[in-house]
């Protein structure tokens, strides 16, 4: 499928159904729809072989040092799909080893920046070719629905790289003035060894935006997958090489974050962190970063963004873009819209449409056709949504529709819907990372940005209104990364992506990610009596 701008991709998948994809055309059935008692069905068997549950040091696949294996679950029953290379620190110790070798002595710094980006475009192509099974596994490992994996995300994984490898050549350096005789050039030199850890609930999307920047700034990485979904990277890694990417220059430790993930974020030979996740691990990360070597860290953490929907908003619009909003990936999205504030002239109307629009909801398989919504990752997350759904009744939150489990196999929750929602109610606090959303009155546009101001966190925000006055009041006054303007979720490789408080340090993607892996150098040289001459 050809690259194409994510935010067209997720319009269109918004109101299409699944593409068809030759020897793949067989995934779609027919829609299920799910009650509180329904049972699941026989889960579609996904036509994709799981090649690569090794970890990958120096250019091999290889089993860890320790022998030790974990599995990795199908979401859709708790059934394991494959047992994955455990690794620990001494295969951190390992890879470290094999990315420091080919960062100092080997060709990837010192490659042309075009012959990078060349290795770059056709792992591209590669992942083209190939991304009707990538999509398939993601979904398999994931529980995300495939219809997301192949119209959404591979696209915009491709989009990335092909990105970055633009990006390779024209990374240059500058020349300043300076009082007196002097030559002032200010290099951007390669990092050196990145340590990158990435999430579970976007593993394709999350490794391309670590990985492409890295790769183009010419760096090498050592790269620790989500124990909950680590097959996806290793197959894509296996693509790199076959793109000409040398060894050592990427390598995978799939394994535990108190193991591994600790393993690398203290390792002293590593140079920079790169860490996506909650809000909780990342003070560890940084922390144990910190105690090291002092090494820098970017952070793409939590949060809790608030959708706000003015007086004169188009009601069904904004209640399609604000269901979308919340419960997109299984509302398993850190940027997810889930404080849903409506104006109380229209709040009532909302409601009643935000209500049926989640009971309308199709929960299911997903590989079946038409399914919006698969399981949640793992019983953890499964039985932490459930905690807050069961909060928020104790809390006198209102609710509106859901608050159960659906069927007895697998990690499906029904789509919940809360009003009367209070600031101060843990589910409108907390990050639930789950298909729950919490809806909330408001009466003065002042009042609502000092609530949806009133939070640690602040990845993103959505404002919907039809007033050029009232976005622009709204954009600059909300604490945020991100603010959406009658839209959401439009994610773009140019688009820069990160935090306002405790959401994180530092941005993903575009520009300002190559920052995250580029040394500055001034170099200066006398003009007057150079002691050569």
């Amino acid at each position: 499928m050809a690259a194409r701008r994510i935010s067209g991709v997720i319009s269109r998948f918004l109101s299409s159904s699944i593409v068809s994809r030759g020897k793949r055309s067989n995934l779609g059935n027919e829609v299920r729809r799910f009650s509180t008692a329904a049972a699941l069905d026989e889960p579609i068997t996904p036509p994709v072989l799981i090649n690569y549950t090794q970890l990958l040091i120096d250019g091999k696949f290889v089993d860890s040092a320790s022998g030790k294996t974990f599995p990795t679950l199908d979401p859709r029953t708790g059934e394991v799909i494959a047992n994955v290379a455990e690794g620990d620190a001494e295969d951190i110790d390992r890879a470290v080893a094999a990315a420091r070798k080919a960062f100092d002595e080997g060709p990837w710094p010192r490659m042309t920046a075009y012959e990078r980006s060349r290795v770059l475009l056709k792992f591209a192509d590669l992942v083209d070719k190939h991304s009707d099974d990538l999509a398939a596994l993601e979904t398999w490992n994931n529980g995300k629905p495939y219809e997301q994996a192949i119209k959404i995300e591979l696209p915009g994984f491709t989009r990335l790289f092909r990105y970055y490898a633009g990006w390779a050549d024209k990374i240059h350096g500058l020349t300043a003035p300076a009082d007196g005789p002097y030559d002032v050039q200010i290099l951007h030199e390669p990092i050196g060894v990145a340590g990158q850890i990435i999430p579970w609930n976007f593993p394709l999307v999350m490794f391309a935006w670590k990985v492409g920047p890295a790769l183009a700034t010419g760096n090498t990485i050592v790269l620790k997958s989500a124990e909950q979904t680590p097959l996806t990277a290793l197959y894509a890694a296996k693509l790199l090489h076959e793109a000409g990417l040398p060894p050592g220059v990427l390598n995978i430790v799939s394994g535990y974050g108190p193991t591994a993930g600790a393993a690398l974020a203290s390792h002293m030979d590593v140079d920079k962190i790169a860490f996506t996740g909650s809000t909780s691990t990342g003070k560890i990360v940084q922390e144990l970063a910190a105690k090291s070597n002092l090494k820098p860290v970017t952070l793409e953490l939590g949060g809790k963004s608030p959708f706000i929907v003015c007086e004169d908003a188009d009601v069904d619009r904004a209640v399609e873009l604000a269901h979308f909003a919340l419960f997109f990936n299984q509302g398993q999205c850190c940027a997810a819209g889930s404080r849903t504030f409506v104006h109380e002239r229209v709040y009532d109307e909302f409601l009643e449409k935000a209500k049926a629009r989640a009971q309308r909801r199709t929960v299911g398989d997903p590989f079946q056709k038409g399914i919006e919504q698969g399981p949640q990752i793992d019983s953890e997350q499964f039985e932490k949504i459930l905690r807050y759904i069961k909060s928020g009744i104790e809390s006198n939150a209102t609710l509106e529709c859901g608050g159960d489990k659906i069927g007895s196999k697998g990690y499906y929750i029904q789509p919940t819907v809360f009003s009367n929602v209070k600031d101060d109610m843990l589910i409108a606090q907390d990050e639930i990372f789950g298909p729950v959303q919490t809806i909330l009155k408001f009466k003065e546009l002042d009042e609502v940005i000092k609530r949806a101001n009133t939070t640690r966190f602040g990845l993103a925000a959505g404002v919907f209104t039809k007033n050029i006055d009232t976005a622009n009041t709204l954009t600059r006054a909300l604490k945020a990364g991100t603010v959406w303007v009658n839209c959401y979720d439009v994610f773009d490789a140019a688009i820069p992506f990160g935090g306002y408080k405790m959401s994180g340090i530092g941005r993903e993607k575009g520009l300002y990610s190559l920052h995250n892996y580029l040394q500055v150098k001034a170099v200066v040289t006398s003009l007057e009596n150079p002691a050569w001459l």
